[in-house]
């Protein structure tokens, strides 16, 4: 966890959330499902005239109303009293009710017209229902997502966005108080007309039609919730997310925990203040912490991204520690200098390759007072001639390396970085963790928004996956929660991110698997297209060379098995 003295911004207490439900009642149509929305008041106290889903905050009236409401056998007790809010909140709303006769038979536009929308006047929703002899359909009614809102805003709620399928034959008719103007639109629409700027919506509004797009029916939309559509044995929301906030030239801008600037974002501003720049540029380092900086280097690329990562570890107290001080490039190594006054304690490379290591000793001969010594892992043999590189000296597996001082208030403080070994990207690859902050620091071995290359023969797949096992461990036992990779933003849930990495390394070594025993007799030029078909072609030249990895491990575990079967 990372120590509170070094956080940029003072923490603060984010407002309590309060228990809410919403749901989006669907219905198909020739042109695709559309979906009920609503215009809130232009005086409303959260998100005033935007489009919404009906819904409202959870009352402990809801609860009681169970005694005349269905269940699911997998819907939870919780699952149970948010459908009901839901049910309640789109009667009062909207008018529609989500209910029927005890024999089966709906609800009838009599009932609903004879019933007091009001709920805080007048005889209660429950007990008007049941006077009517009229039972909830809460067990048709499923959880699609759970939404929390951001930490930065005064008024929170923790709210599960429901599903429903809209009731033959009742038409809504909005309270023209708090709602207005109900429609029923198609999600793909709804968000054209967001984006031209006249159908207002919130973050999580967006998002959800973003993934309800992706839908044909209501009976899809209803089987993926269903326990087991979201792959689990149980019923869950399809995701969760509580937004953070970043500023992106100039602007707040929101990003869910699977956008890349979330980590980012929770490392620099845990408790949700939106101060926190965005924007790529290579003139200033960005304070990611009191004793972390990033100086991304002006060489952006398909292969580097917005340009390779410069890690400054320390402070003026203990001097500072270089990681992968790019490549040679003369103002990139200008403004590392300027940036640590000169004090460079240690200069480390995680590998070899040409964004990496070629600014060390171009900085190094900058520090006249006090030479800092180059520290990493020699290339080998099997480097390529551009990826050559040889420290003064090679850091063992395991070795810790301190900056160590006292705070102008006379306390000692110390960083303290262990070197991990992780070949595969490169034969000479190293990682390394900040012990005191748990950050992980993580050379190319895993990147933010894209998967790393493995070029044999430097470049190994068995050494690779090997490695990232390694990192999960070390990442378990420091309590590692942030990497921060050498292009790309910050990335959070650092062990979910391992996992995820793994994951899908595995999965396309299985594609490649398929194609090979497809075409027992291609080439991997063959293979390529097989593999790779999910891929932009213009990057297929990239993609080959992690093909050859794959191809390479999964030959030598044919060899292995055919040698065991002797």
């Amino acid at each position: 966890m990372v120590r509170f003295s070094q956080l940029i911004h003072p923490a603060r207490e984010p407002a309590p959330v309060r228990a809410a439900a919403t749901v989006l009642l669907l219905r198909d149509t020739p042109a695709g499902i559309e979906v009920l929305m609503t215009r809130r008041s232009a005086t409303a106290s959260f998100a005033p005239g935007a489009y919404v889903f009906p819904g409202g905050h959870i009352d402990a009236a809801d609860e009681a109303a169970k005694r005349i409401a269905t269940r699911r056998a997998t819907q939870s007790r919780a699952q149970r009293t948010q459908a009901i809010a839901a049910i309640r909140e789109a009667f009062e709303e909207l008018g529609v009710l989500l209910a029927h006769r005890a024999d089966g038979s709906p609800v009838s536009a009599e009932d609903i017209a004879a019933m007091d929308r009001n709920a805080t006047a007048g005889t209660g929703f429950a007990d008007q229902c049941a006077a009517r002899g009229l039972v909830l359909a809460s067990d048709q009614v499923f959880t699609f997502a759970h939404w929390i809102t951001d930490r930065d805003l005064p008024k929170r709620f923790d709210v599960p966005f429901l599903v429903a399928r809209m009731p033959e034959g009742q038409v809504p008719t909005a309270d023209e108080s708090e709602q207005f103007e109900p429609s029923w639109v198609r999600p793909a629409d709804a968000l054209a007309r967001h984006a031209a700027g006249n159908f207002f919506m919130i973050f999580p509004t967006v998002r959800t039609l973003q993934r309800m797009a992706a839908y044909a029916t209501v009976d899809a939309v209803l089987a993926a919730c269903a326990p087991g559509g979201n792959g689990g044995t149980a019923e869950a929301p399809l995701w969760t997310s509580c937004p953070r906030a970043g500023l992106l030239k100039g602007e707040d801008v929101r990003y869910m925990e699977s956008d890349a600037p979330y980590g980012e974002l929770a490392l620099v501003c845990p408790d949700g203040q939106v101060v926190h720049a965005l924007d790529w540029q290579s003139e200033q380092p960005v304070a990611l912490l009191k004793n972390v900086q990033r100086l991304t280097a002006p060489n952006p690329s398909a292969m580097t991204g917005p340009g390779t990562n410069t890690y400054i570890v320390g402070d003026a107290a203990t001097g500072y520690l270089v990681i992968d001080p790019g490549p040679n490039d003369f103002d990139h190594i200008g403004r590392l200098w300027r940036a640590t006054r000169g004090d460079i304690r240690m200069i480390v490379c995680t590998h070899s390759h040409a964004d990496h290591s070629p600014g060390a000793a171009p900085l190094q001969a900058l520090c006249k007072a006090k030479k800092p010594p180059i520290l990493g892992l020699p290339s080998a043999p099997t480097a390529r001639a551009t990826a050559r590189f040889t420290p003064e000296r090679s850091l063992e597996n395991g070795e810790r390396l301190t900056l160590s001082g006292t705070t102008a208030e006379g306390e000692p403080i110390a960083h303290t970085l262990r070197v991990i070994h992780t070949p595969g990207h490169a034969a000479n690859h190293l990682c390394l963790v900040l012990e005191e902050d748990g950050l992980l620091f993580s050379g190319d071995h895993i990147l933010n928004g894209s998967t790393t290359v493995v070029d044999p023969p430097d470049g190994d797949m068995t050494a690779y996956l090997d490695s990232l096992d390694t990192l999960d461990v070390a990442c378990a036992a420091g309590v590692v929660e942030f990497i921060l990779p050498a292009h790309g933003y910050v990335i959070g849930f650092a062990r979910n991110a391992i996992a995820h990495l793994k994951a899908h390394r595995l999965k396309r070594e299985a594609k490649i698997a398929a194609a090979m025993q497809r075409l027992p007799e291609g080439t991997p030029e063959q293979w390529l297209p097989l593999a790779y078909d999910d891929v932009p072609e213009r990057m297929w030249p990239v993609a080959a060379r992690s093909l050859a990895a794959h191809v390479a491990r999964i030959q030598k575990q044919q060899q292995q098995q055919q040698a065991g079967a002797r």
